[in-house]
């Protein structure tokens, strides 16, 4: 079985992130004040590794933030040392899985916005 899980984060006034499983129909979405768009992102993704860590099953965590996306996957440098620190968090983490991919799309596309109200 694949598990497709749609990630988002807004930072701002009314922060918060969280995750939907198109395929289980789970979410999870969490209030978190006072974070940047970027860390959003990453708590999205990192909810995600720890909540399905172990599992073995094809993982596929879907997010509209090409720069989170791209830093996790190393094809961009991290130069703020907050986001590096959860980047470290999610890499230690993603050895837990079989069989995972982190993957961009378009904001339009990506129904975890739409689910999660952000």
């Amino acid at each position: 079985m694949v598990l497709s899980i749609f990630v988002d984060g807004s930072g701002g006034t009314n922060s918060g992130f969280g995750f939907f499983v198109k395929e289980t129909g789970e979410s999870f979405y969490e209030k978190k004040s006072d974070i940047t768009n970027n860390q959003a992102e990453y708590l999205a993704i990192i909810s995600v590794l720890k909540k399905f860590a172990g599992n073995t099953d094809e993982v596929v965590i879907y997010s509209d933030s090409k720069n989170t996306v791209s830093q996790l996957n190393h094809e961009y440098a991290i130069n703020n040392e907050q986001l590096r620190s959860l980047a470290r968090e999610a890499w230690e983490l993603i050895p837990k899985f079989a069989n995972l991919k982190i993957n961009w799309i378009p904001r339009n596309e990506n129904i975890a916005g739409k689910m999660l109200g952000s």
